[in-house]
């Protein structure tokens, strides 16, 4: 009961807060304006990490990689890394006696999950923004939206043209989308976990 209880506060606060710093880098990488008081709240939540994690990362030249801050991209992946040797760790896994081997399985479970987490944000942003746009255009969150879906819905427009002026890109990434999770992604690493649990 007591590990039960563990698992979930760690699932909540570690999902909650991977999360967090991976809004923050799409933030960034889409432009979005931190002017906004939602992002303002994100920015306020994960400064505790990204700032001395930024120094970091710009003290080794950004990781080779110009113009990105990956300081945020990169504490996800180490707070989802964290999550996975944790529940594995709760679950009575041998992980100190499991072998070398164990720990590159682990680090590409944990990147499978941050693809999976990256396709569900742009998914219920992309999801959010259709009934929005229906519901309530104006509301102080839709810039946020827009500037964060542009740049993959700008994509599919290109291929999708207009039905009678209804713009049908939105769809037809919500449904690629939930393809590619329930199909190959979701499976592959619930198939991994498996693998590693048995």
């Amino acid at each position: 009961m007591l590990v039960k209880a563990i698992t979930f506060l760690l699932e909540s606060v570690l999902g909650l807060l991977t999360l967090a710093f991976l809004l923050r880098f799409y933030f960034q990488l889409t432009k979005v304006s931190f002017q906004n008081q939602a992002a303002q709240a994100i920015v306020t939540l994960t400064n505790f990490a990204v700032k001395p994690m930024r120094r970091l990362t710009m003290s080794l030249g950004n990781l080779g990689i110009p113009k990105i801050d990956v300081s945020t991209l990169l504490l996800a992946y180490i707070t989802q890394f964290i999550l996975k040797v944790s529940t594995l760790w709760l679950s009575e896994f041998p992980l100190l006696i499991a072998g070398n081997g164990i720990w590159p399985a682990i680090l590409l479970v944990t990147f499978i999950s941050i693809i999976n987490l990256s396709i569900t944000i742009f998914l219920y942003a992309v999801l959010i923004q259709a009934v929005l746009s229906w519901v309530n255009p104006h509301t102080p969150i839709a810039p946020i939206l827009n500037k964060l879906t542009d740049p993959i819905l700008r994509l599919f427009r290109k291929i999708i043209p207009l039905a009678g002026n209804i713009d049908l890109s939105p769809l037809a990434f919500i449904l690629m989308a939930q393809l590619l999770l329930t199909t190959i992604l979701i499976p592959l690493e619930n198939n991994l976990l498996t693998t590693l649990v048995k």
